[in-house]
């Protein structure tokens, strides 16, 4: 009844949007540090075999999903050496960068997948190259851009379970003369 290359397209649409899902709840862990653990590795594992997956597809030539893939794993390594290094210094921010990046790809392959299958949608847009397509993405950028903004201003890493309070020296004694 159905193919091999269709049923695999229904799990790497499947494992796609559940990464985009969970992919929004690592965000807000950004901001709120709440839940961290409950989204963001699941968001990684996810995210990761969905570009895996997304290789796995019948080489007709580079395209754009090719090239969309290329950088999200380029991204995702980017990530990866920031949680090696702890999220110190300047690989916090590029984790937040790499973590809303990540999402926006997700996103960004949605609205131009959802306006080749959806035929209200690729009404507006049949060949991708039209100003209708060109605004939805450009908006979803610069939602994208804007979060982004926001949460490296805010994120601050979970270090521990413990609150170190810091060291106070005591004044030195005045003699009283």
């Amino acid at each position: 009844m159905y193919d091999t290359l269709m049923l695999f397209t229904l799990f790497h649409t499947a494992l796609s949007l559940v990464a985009l899902l969970l992919g929004f709840g690592a965000i807000a862990t950004l901001f709120n540090h709440q839940g961290a653990r409950r989204f963001t590795k699941p968001f990684l594992i996810t995210t990761t075999l969905s570009i895996i997956t997304g290789f796995m597809f019948p080489f007709t030539g580079f395209t754009p999903a090719i090239g969309t893939g290329i950088a999200a794993l380029a991204v995702l390594l980017m990530m990866l050496a920031a949680y090696k290094f702890k999220l110190r210094g300047h690989w916090r921010t590029v984790y937040v960068g790499g973590m809303v990046a990540s999402v926006f790809f997700q996103m960004f392959v949605t609205v131009a997948q959802s306006f080749q299958k959806i035929p209200a949608l690729n009404a507006y847009a049949p060949t991708g190259a039209e100003p209708t397509f060109a605004i939805a993405e450009s908006i979803v950028l610069l939602v994208f851009v804007a979060i982004g903004v926001a949460a490296a201003r805010t994120f601050r890493p979970v270090t521990g379970t413990k609150t170190v309070a810091p060291k106070i020296k005591p004044k030195a004694k005045r003699s009283r003369r």
